[in-house]
């Protein structure tokens, strides 16, 4: 096989930011806490690849006004939850204050995507394009185990540079990196107790509507 040719150490896009440790301890336990605490209201459901149905690693919720989904129908948007038909519950207030401090986009995010690793889950290489608003940066925060991130560029076969990302790190992909392929190849267990019975949680902010 051959190997995936990698990024330069000076080859990060513009627009790219990872902010590292941005937030503390404290704030993280309390983050946590209370996205936790909306997840078990909402309940978490199993993504699944369009026309395949062939079930993704991770787990999902979301909250917000609109939630972010995959299934045998496609990727889409949705306002309720697919397995109860209920709304998402909203999104906490130090996220959206997150938003505000760091995105530095006028209006709020209204989807935040919920996704939960354990064991050997990963991401696959993929581009956030699901939204009408493709100009608004996506923001993506980290609480639990390492993570090892992986950026490319605009082709999914193009070079890529990998990451490692702890819990507190957020990462910015806004201006031209807005549109490259990204994914986790892997988590790293045990680097943290943060998350009740293990593994790391990834929250993604993002702008769906134009606004």
């Amino acid at each position: 096989m051959t190997a995936q040719p990698t990024l330069a150490l000076d080859d990060w896009p513009a627009g790219f930011r990872h902010l590292p440790g941005l937030l503390s301890p404290a704030t993280q336990i309390a983050l946590l806490r209370e996205v936790l605490a909306a997840v078990e209201t909402a309940g978490w459901f199993q993504p699944a690849m369009p026309r395949s149905s062939q079930p993704m690693s991770v787990r999902m919720c979301n909250l917000g006004p609109l939630g972010w989904l995959t299934d045998r129908h496609g990727y889409r948007y949705q306002a309720t939850h697919p397995d109860t038909g209920r709304p998402w519950p909203p999104i906490p207030a130090t996220l959206l204050d997150l938003w505000d401090t760091v995105a530095g986009w006028p209006a709020p995010p209204e989807a935040c995507l919920v996704n939960l690793y354990r064991g050997d889950a990963r991401m696959g290489l993929h581009q956030d394009r699901d939204e009408t608003d493709l100009a608004a940066p996506v923001l993506s925060v980290s609480l639990g185990d390492d993570a090892l991130f992986r950026l490319g560029g605009t082709s999914r076969k193009g070079p890529t540079r990998g990451l490692t990302l702890v819990s507190g790190d957020v990462v910015v992909l806004g201006g031209e990196s807005r549109l490259r392929f990204h994914g986790v190849d892997r988590v790293l267990a045990g680097t943290s107790d943060l998350v009740p019975g293990g593994g790391r949680i990834n929250l993604t902010l993002r702008r769906v509507t134009r606004g």
